[in-house]
């Protein structure tokens, strides 16, 4: 059994695989690290947002414009403010049959996805380039598919971890001439 650490400001890279006779199976986990302050905020937000609800509710006889700016704005630096309840997400590596998407959240809810070994034509890093920002993403080229799947739904991790997991996708499906792309 091989594992894997990489550690990030919000992410946390961990990698099992566990190679046996009998089964091979190849976990890499992204955590996202919980911040208490972060917690704090979207409370904050919330609280700001009810605040600004009941206030216009005592003060219905003399709405105005700014009545509903400042709706607005609660509105705004409530979602601006919003907690993402992530706690990870996995992508489990299975060659004989498949791979599987997993999104784990601090409820306890896990929604998965499975896609079978035979629809996957290639993994491949995706650089997404927006007006404001630029960022890495891992993504499936499936067969018979006119869109692109994300392995990585809702986190946008670093280059610097999509890149292990980016590897093992490619020597999964036979793909395993990535020297050319990054050493």
């Amino acid at each position: 059994m091989k594992n894997g650490r990489d550690s990030h400001d919000t992410y946390k890279y961990v990698r099992t695989d566990t190679s046996t006779l009998d089964k091979v199976i190849d976990v890499h986990d992204v955590f996202v690290k919980r911040s208490k302050l972060r917690v704090l905020f979207s409370y904050i937000g919330r609280l700001i947002l009810l605040a600004n609800i009941l206030l216009l509710l005592i003060q219905k006889d003399n709405l105005s414009i700014g009545s509903f700016w400042r709706l607005f704005l609660g509105v705004v630096s409530a979602k601006i403010l919003q907690y993402k309840p992530i706690k990870k997400e996995s992508v489990v590596i299975m060659p004989s049959f498949g791979v599987q998407l997993e999104t784990h959240y601090w409820s306890g809810r896990i929604d998965r996805k499975f896609i079978p070994m035979g629809k996957i034509l290639k993994p491949v890093l995706n650089e997404c380039v927006t007006p404001v920002t630029c960022y890495w993403s891992l993504v499936l080229v499936l067969r018979d598919e006119d869109r692109l799947t994300l392995v990585f739904l809702k986190l946008r991790p670093p280059i610097k971890i999509l890149v292990p997991v980016w590897k093992a996708l490619c020597k999964s499906t036979n793909l395993e001439d990535h020297s050319h792309f990054l050493k």
